[in-house]
């Protein structure tokens, strides 16, 4: 396997924990992992501090000791809510050391879906940081199985002091050996199409990941990566390379400062990155509106979502001449599934998306098979010869390998939906539709569960918004639908290209038309919005969450979601509120009872309302009103939640 000297070993039966302690004793002064810290230097850039391997695997076997310790062992699930940096590598790795199992769940998913996943996984000791503590106290029902709690500081590189300490004075344990078939960690899903699902990921998964990451990106020559995704963190680190760790919020990637991620990958001479395309996107315009130079970066892989031949070409063109761009596709259960590299998704497949044949995702990734069989939404219990479709026929994307996830956490019924039996070996359904073309190279055409299901046919939502996006004033589309099945109202959402306002929607729209009745699998769209800028998953930023466009399309189109009379009369609560607080003037002051009815309403119109306004607007955001921050706010500060929130579970019962 190409690699550094350290990573032509990441295949063998050796968990991420052992490979970090021959690391440390190999090339104990290496930095394996540099990190931003609480102060900047002196020309006012973030400063970073950073460990080498010796102090890092110190720190692991340290922390390991102190968590056997603390009654955390073998097979302990472990919920992990530490800020993405160092701290959280160590606590992964010291996990790991003791054969515990990690529980990661995104706290940008809300705070009360990453509580029921806390709470359905069923931890047993909880680590985290200050505020995730408070947390605890306010939702016991969630930590109700916790016997082991663990606080640690918010600072990267420095908040593991107590725990630490404690196992410094403690015999040092060895890395646990474990199994193949061992759980290592469980990871939840992004419920972005639905409920989060609790994935278990073992060690001969995660040995199967390393080899597929290894074997179809890295060579030798990179040994340092730049990581905008802690897990990478740990497959980068179980290979020997520096991990570099920018100043930015891993839970918003789409928000990061393009300028700390220029500045960390020329100072530290990066040669690798993962990141969301919503990342890269900014990153290359930075790249190109700057001309700053990133001679050192030779290879960026992209995830989370298919990266566009434009983004791909703007990358190149700001990247020295030899750097690869990959698009990496694959989910929770299965990464990686397929890859390709920028020179071939832009040459014969580049056109795909404009005929509407969907994104080329590539070939099969190193040790992954990948079928296509028929869509259904029943269960497929057991593999038979049959199942396969020829190529280029569309259907189901199913995939087996070690680097796919065997099964999911106590969920019978997930399996079910999920997992095909094929003798010892499993077969994954992605729910993703898609097709394989000749020369053996996999095309995406969209989620199962979001195709339109019209009557003239199910459409596909990538293959028809690849048509539109063609559209030099496009910058998205999302093809969504509303209705019961067999007779769905397809309608084109349109987000356009900055620079390009309302005013020229109607000249667009009718291109948009055009173009859709030009192409055979477009011809039945007839329903066209603007939207000001779509909802997207939380985990990449990139997926759009379509469901929740449907609803405000359906709202725009039919106005089935306005206000009932019922809404209307809840309004009127806060309204009479702010009217009597008018009223102040005309008040009998000396009756006691009517002025302190007065201090009660001016704290609930005033205090409870403004205290509701950062809610409705991530509410108005996640239900893709489009509606501007402002009007939201005035909105709230006016008549409260008796607006946005029912709004919100109303929407969210019509998308699921």
């Amino acid at each position: 396997m190409p690699g550094t000297g350290a990573t032509t070993g990441v295949h063998q039966d050796a968990s991420p924990a052992e490979l970090l302690a021959r690391h440390a004793v190999r090339t104990p002064g290496k930095a394996a992992v540099v990190h931003p810290v609480a102060r900047r230097d002196r020309e006012g850039r973030p400063a970073y501090g950073s460990l080498d391997y010796a102090e890092f695997a110190a720190k692991v076997s340290a922390c390991a000791a102190g968590l056997t310790e603390r009654g955390v062992g073998r097979g302990t699930r472990t919920a992990l809510l530490v800020t993405p940096g160092a701290d959280l590598l160590i606590l992964v790795f010291a996990l790991m050391h003791v054969g515990a199992v990690p529980v990661v769940v995104d706290p940008g998913m809300g705070l009360s879906r990453m509580l029921e996943c806390i709470e359905r996984v069923g931890v047993q000791a909880f680590i985290g940081v200050p505020s995730a503590h408070l947390l605890r106290r306010l939702r016991p029902r969630s930590f109700a199985g916790v016997r082991t709690v663990i606080k640690v500081g918010r600072g990267s590189g420095g908040g593991l002091g107590a725990l630490a300490a404690l196992g410094a004075r403690l015999p040092q344990p060895a890395p646990l050996r474990a199994g193949p078939d061992e759980l290592a960690l469980i990871g939840y899903t992004t419920g972005s199409t639905g409920p989060a699902k609790p994935v278990e990921i073992t060690f001969g998964m995660l040995r199967g990941m390393a080899y597929g990451v290894e074997r179809g990106h890295f060579t030798a020559d990179m040994t340092t990566s730049l990581v905008t995704l802690p897990l990478m963190g740990v497959f980068d680190l179980a290979a020997g390379r520096t991990v570099v760790v920018p100043r930015m919020d891993m839970g918003r990637v789409g928000a990061a400062d393009p300028a700390v991620l220029t500045d960390a990958i020329q100072r530290f001479d990066v040669n690798a990155m993962f990141a969301s395309p919503a990342l890269l996107g900014p990153l290359s315009a930075h790249l190109a509106r700057t001309r700053a130079g990133v001679p050192s970066l030779r290879q960026v892989v992209s995830g989370g979502a298919p990266v566009s031949p434009g983004l791909m070409s703007a990358l190149r063109a700001s990247l020295p001449s030899e750097a690869r761009v990959f698009s990496t596709y694959g989910s929770t259960e299965a990464l990686p599934i397929a890859l390709i590299e920028s020179r071939e998704a832009q040459a014969a497949p580049a056109d795909g998306p404009a005929q509407g044949l969907g994104v080329c995702v590539g070939r099969p990734a190193p040790g992954t098979a990948v079928r296509v069989i028929k869509v259904s939404d029943g269960p497929v219990p057991r593999w038979t010869p049959r199942l396969p479709l020829p190529a280029g026929e569309i259907g189901e994307i199913v995939v087996s390998g070690e680097a796919v996830s065997p099964r999911y956490f106590q969920s019978d019924r997930a399996d079910a939906e999920h997992k095909i039996r094929d003798g010892e070996r499993r077969w994954h359904r992605t729910g993703d539709v898609g097709w394989i073309d000749g020369e053996g190279r996999v095309w995406f055409c969209g989620r199962k569960s979001h195709r339109v299901r019209a009557a003239g046919g199910d459409l596909h939502t990538v293959r028809c918004e690849g048509v539109f996006a063609a559209h030099p004033q496009v910058r998205r589309a999302a093809l969504v639908g509303f209705g019961p099945d067999g007779g769905q109202r397809p309608v084109l959402c349109v987000e356009l290209a900055p620079g390009n306002d309302r005013e020229q929607w109607p000249r667009i729209e009718g291109e948009l038309r055009a173009m859709g009745a030009n192409n055979p699998v477009t011809k039945p769209i007839s329903d066209f919005l603007p939207h000001r800028a779509f909802p997207v998953d939380i985990r990449h930023n990139a997926k759009i969450r379509r469901e929740l466009l449907a609803g405000w399309a359906e709202d725009r189109l039919t106005g089935n979601r306005r206000p009932t009379a019922a809404d209307r009369a809840l309004r009127a609560v806060p309204l009479l509120g702010w009217a009597y607080l008018a009223a102040w003037p005309l008040l009998p002051w000396h009756h006691a009872a009517l002025t302190a009815l007065w201090w009660a309403d001016a704290f609930l119109s005033v205090v409870v309302h403004a205290a509701q306004i950062p809610y409705a607007l991530r509410t108005e955001h996640e239900l893709a009103t489009g509606r501007g921050r402002l009007r939201t706010a005035a909105l709230t500060m006016l008549l409260g939640a008796a607006w946005w929130r029912r709004r919100g579970r109303a929407t969210k019962r019509a998308a699921a």
